[in-house]
């Protein structure tokens, strides 16, 4: 009966996740037109943020509570989630075409942020240390690739002069105020609901905690990417489809944990997750293959399929760990 609780409550908590960060981007974006922000800034900020927030939320919850193993495995997984079921369905779905500069510059400069993480937390690995951890310097490294990335798109947006200005409607400002902090609120209460209850599953069935945070929370907090690239794909959005995944796990590691390092560092690595970080950078890697291959920078339904496989390998290979 308890699991059936947790488990009520955990759905309960990723239905308030999702919903709060909607109403906290639709809110905060209709704020920022009435200040005549620009859409490309509200893009890159607000929209883009909310994207992550569910992510950002439960580690920071999971960093303040001491669940170590949440916070990476929560990101690790989600990265993995992102790449092989998420691409490898929509791709399916129908055969998306990579933009040269998607290729070129987002798809390396995630690679590079995963192996930058990988060097940052292996303290043992690479320094001789006893441990290994992500410090409040690592933190800000993370912090700082990240703002090289919001400069690099910036640059990027103005020389193609793709600013993507989509209507954003404005609402009443008594409406915005409460969908602001609704989303909040949703957002917070959600989260809670998430870890709390993740943590005790883990815990009434002997499983680690860094299991749960890469199948469950990994999962549940990637469902707006699997929504968003899904519909993108089915629409022949392929640009959003594979921007949509590609910039989500920029963010994550470099913005979520980065975040998470400065409130709650030092936080201790478990280092058998560096076999899932090696699944990440195996996965983004394959992505820059995939676009030499048959159809050029053209992700097709054949190798979407490969995607799903490595996927189904590694829930197989994940479950033989425990």
């Amino acid at each position: 009966m308890d699991v059936i609780i947790n488990v009520t409550l955990i759905v309960v908590g990723f239905v308030l996740l999702i919903k709060g960060a909607d109403y906290l981007v639709d809110g905060s974006s209709s704020m920022a037109k009435r200040f005549n922000v620009s859409d490309l800034a509200i893009g890159l900020t607000v929209v883009a943020m909310g994207t992550s927030a569910p992510e950002l939320v439960v580690n920071i919850i999971g960093g303040t509570s001491g669940y170590t193993e949440v916070v990476f495995g929560n990101i690790i997984g989600s990265n993995i989630f992102n790449m092989f079921l998420i691409l490898g369905i929509a791709s399916v779905i129908y055969p998306l075409t990579v933009h040269k500069n998607t290729l070129w510059r987002e798809v390396p400069y995630s690679l590079f942020a995963t192996v930058v993480f990988f060097f940052l937390v292996n303290d043992a690995l690479f320094f001789g240390s006893e441990s290994s951890s992500m410090s409040m310097i690592d933190s800000i490294i993370l912090l700082v690739l990240f703002l090289g990335f919001l400069i690099q798109v910036f640059i990027g947006m103005k020389r193609t002069g793709d600013t993507d200005t989509e209507d954003i409607e404005i609402y009443s400002t008594l409406k915005t105020v409460l969908m602001i902090v609704g989303g909040i609120i949703g957002l917070s209460v959600g989260g809670k609901f998430i870890v709390d209850n993740a943590v005790e599953i883990a815990h009434q069935f002997d499983v680690s905690e860094k299991l749960i945070g890469l199948t469950i929370l990994a999962a549940g907090t990637s469902l707006p990417e699997l929504a968003t690239s899904a519909v993108a794909a089915s629409q022949k959005k392929s640009d959003l489809a594979v921007g949509n995944i590609v910039g989500s796990n920029i963010f994550n590691i470099l913005l979520v944990l980065g975040m998470t390092g400065v409130i709650s560092s030092p936080l201790e690595f478990p280092v058998v997750l560096n076999t899932d970080l090696y699944v990440v950078m195996i996965g983004t890697f394959m992505l820059f293959l995939f676009m030499f291959t048959f159809g050029k920078y053209k992700l097709d339904r054949s190798e979407g399929a490969i995607y799903l496989i490595g996927y189904v390998g590694y829930m197989i290979f994940l479950f033989t760990r425990l």
